[in-house]
């Protein structure tokens, strides 16, 4: 019997069901897990904002033809006498993680845990966590688990941005102003395509079109390999641009995977 696994932090759009969608059609058990991790948040971070809503979580799931859902409490994943934790070093540090401090540990440490519970044979994340599959992948190999990661294209609304629980954050004005974010990305895409090899000057075209057409407070715009997340001044090989802009409470996150095949 094959088993797969999609963990989330509940409030399920349609990014998770695509995940629970695959794993449905790739796997004979499908298991969900809906934990909010508190050590993933930092000081400051909504945390105790985050959206919850289990009814609609479960009936989502189901819909989905779910047949476990994990739902633990923070107790029972870190007891009183919790010490042990997981840090994926140089992979976690920049990005989100140099914002975001002790992020990807808590990602790690909660991943981890969650693979030694379930014992799934197939674990499954979306694209639009890029560093978080990436820091998962090197741990997965690091610490010999025997488990397959797929990596699941982003969901997207019609108008490009990326599914994600804190658009709910958004106001009107916000949510219309998001979409330069995808907007942005793609052509940057074009860019390369049709022969863009400095990395600043896609950087710089980002910049320019977030600044001039949102209210969006940049966190970062980075061209990056997207295999080990190293910058890149050059482009080259398999590029990852990632971005994370702030719209006043909701902090989103996108990026897209460009691939320039070497000249012959």
């Amino acid at each position: 019997m094959r088993v797969g696994f999609v963990p989330t932090m509940g409030a399920l759009h349609e990014g998770h069901l695509s995940l629970l969608h695959q794993c449905r059609r790739e796997n004979d058990l499908v298991i969900l897990s809906i934990f909010v991790n508190p050590i993933q948040f930092g000081p400051g971070e909504d945390f105790s904002a985050y959206p919850r809503d289990k009814i609609k979580d479960v009936l989502l799931a189901k819909k989905e033809k779910t047949d476990i859902i994990f739902y633990p409490s923070a107790k029972e994943m870190y007891p009183n006498s919790f010490l042990t934790f997981i840090q994926v070093a140089q992979l976690s540090d920049g990005l989100c993680g140099r914002s975001r401090p002790g992020h990807f540990r808590g990602v790690a440490t909660i991943v981890a845990k969650l693979l030694n519970i379930v014992e799934p044979d197939t674990l499954y994340l979306g694209q639009k966590d890029a560093q978080q599959s990436v820091v998962i992948k090197k741990m997965i190999h690091d610490l010999n688990f025997p488990v397959t990661l797929r990596i699941c294209p982003t969901i997207r609304e019609k108008d490009g941005l990326a599914l994600s629980s804190r658009n709910k954050y958004l106001n009107a004005r916000q949510r219309r102003e998001a979409i330069i974010l995808y907007r942005s990305l793609a052509l940057a895409k074009k860019k390369i395509q049709n022969g863009e090899r400095c990395a600043n000057h896609i950087k710089d075209m980002i910049q320019k079109n977030i600044v001039s057409q949102s209210s969006g407070k940049i966190d970062y715009i980075v061209c990056v390999n997207a295999d080990n997340l190293k910058p890149l001044k050059r482009l080259t090989g398999k590029i990852l641009i990632a971005l994370a802009v702030k719209f006043g409470q909701a902090r989103l996150i996108d990026n897209i995977v460009v691939k320039i095949k070497s000249a012959h």
